[in-house]
């Protein structure tokens, strides 16, 4: 429901914490309702109040009322895979590549090396700048891959305001990369088990930042632990991140130890239901689309990287009702964590490989597109009852973003605007769970100049060692 007539029209004006009026307001919800003078109440940290712009005069007082003229009202988008600990790599892969050719895979050779070589300070460092340009683009809410030191990203998360689930870097085999694993991202299996374990207790009753159980992939990840964190799951109601489907080394690796294609054999251990998070989820057989129908994982389309390991069938899974959202994979992957630049290039993508070869104009539209960036994302996040779309009762996730630019002229449709033109660039105001964390794209939370200075001072240590690791 977008509006809802809670708050008296008449006698003393109800109080809320912030006021967002005069905005056009895409809401997202089930009508797909869209008005073009609204405004928006929220209170507690909820969204209490939605309606025209003339019906909230007199009918409020707010400790802070935002003035949303020329601009859209819309949901927080949601990154469901992100990579906090590879945020500082933003760039260096094409930088190694202009010298000599990259060892391949690029997870195995470079990510996970680098990863291993972090302190919690770095973790931290790196989660700042993360968090801050997640806001900045117009995402409320991320999934954490799994990485080192996952505290310390819970810890920045706090700070910038940000809402999120973070994870460990789960590896306790070596066995399949062709590589060793560093010793700070090796583990036992118990002591893998009992590292999820204890940093979801240490979480659980945190409102905005969480913690979920992961699974790095079954290539590292020995299937007793597997069976170990699919149990721990079922224990403390949590989700369980991992990579899958991801390349074809994975479906020869599953093959060759297994007998079975990756998400077949995890059907068979009864791991792959509606608790794992399936990133990736590219090269699945047609067998394997059917189990993920049948048993309800959720997935997630990284779109600027996806398109480069196979043919993401996107459009078959938001189809048949797989709960999938969207995600930037991290900075490292390609550059950007802008969501809404992710959606325009699975609408390119998705043309390419289903619509334009069956003669379908459009394959998948922006509007629905944005769904998946919204709603889609909050449904793979487990969080469908609480943000995704402005309705009353869900938490206050939106965005106020800009529409005078010339870019966005003469366009008068709001829902086209945000779908088709709208880029993280034009995010002008963030609500995460009612506190305003940035205004005019100020960010409200960090001193920005100390954060600049500070990564200034440590990134051409870390590169300095990453530089020598590698060469």
């Amino acid at each position: 429901m977008a509006a809802s007539d809670s708050a008296p029209a008449q006698g003393a004006p109800q109080h809320v914490d912030i006021l967002v009026v005069g905005c056009a307001v895409v809401t997202m919800d089930d009508a797909g309702t869209v008005m073009t003078n609204g405004a928006i109440a929220i209170a507690d940290g909820a969204i209490v109040w939605i309606g025209e712009a003339s019906q909230a005069r007199g009918r409020f007082t707010a400790a802070n009322t935002l003035d949303g003229s020329g601009r859209i009202a819309m949901p927080g988008l949601i990154d469901a895979h992100l990579h906090t600990g590879q945020q500082l790599l933003r760039g260096k892969m094409a930088s190694l590549a202009r010298r000599r050719p990259l060892k391949i895979p690029i997870w195995k050779n470079y990510y996970i090396p680098f990863e291993g070589m972090l302190e919690p300070e770095d973790v931290y460092l790196s989660g700042m700048v993360a968090y801050t340009n997640l806001l900045q683009v117009g995402t409320t809410c991320f999934a954490e891959a799994g990485g080192p030191h996952p505290d310390e990203m819970g810890r920045a998360a706090m700070e910038v305001g940000v809402r999120g689930f973070i994870a460990l870097s789960t590896v306790d085999q070596s066995r399949g990369t062709g590589a060793a694993v560093p010793g700070s991202m090796l583990m036992t299996t118990d002591q893998a088990l009992e590292r999820n374990v204890s940093l979801v207790k240490r979480w659980k009753s945190n409102d905005r930042v969480q913690a979920w159980l992961a699974l790095r992939q079954i290539i590292t990840c020995s299937p007793e632990l597997i069976r170990g964190i699919a149990s721990a799951a079922i224990e403390l109601d949590v989700k369980i991140h991992t990579h899958l489907a991801e390349g074809t080394y994975e479906v020869d690796y599953a093959l060759e130890n297994f007998g079975k294609r990756s998400a077949e054999w995890l059907a068979d251990m009864g791991v792959l239901n509606e608790r794992l998070h399936c990133a990736h989820s590219v090269t699945l057989s047609p067998e394997e689309m059917d189990l993920y129908v049948r048993y309800k994982p959720s997935a997630c389309h990284c779109a600027f990287n996806n398109y480069a390991i196979g043919a993401p069938p996107l459009i078959e899974m938001w189809r048949r009702g797989v709960a999938i959202g969207l995600g930037t994979d991290g900075a490292a992957a390609w550059g950007s964590l802008d969501i809404f630049q992710v959606a325009h290039a699975a609408k390119v993508g998705q043309q390419a490989l289903w619509g334009t070869p069956n003669h379908i104009r459009t394959a998948l539209s922006s509007d629905e597109l944005l769904k998946i960036a919204t709603r889609g994302g909050a449904r793979a996040l487990g969080m469908a009852d609480q943000i995704g779309s402005l309705e009353v009762g869900k938490r206050a996730d939106l965005l106020l973003v800009d529409t005078r630019d010339m870019d966005q002229y003469p366009a008068d449709d709001p829902l086209f605007v945000a779908s088709s033109l709208v880029v993280g660039r034009d995010v002008r105001d963030v609500i995460v769970d009612g506190k305003l964390v940035m205004k005019d794209r100020e960010i409200l939370t960090v001193d920005m100049e100390q954060l600049h200075a500070r990564l200034a001072r440590r990134l051409p240590q870390i590169m300095e060692r990453f530089d020598r690791m590698v060469a």
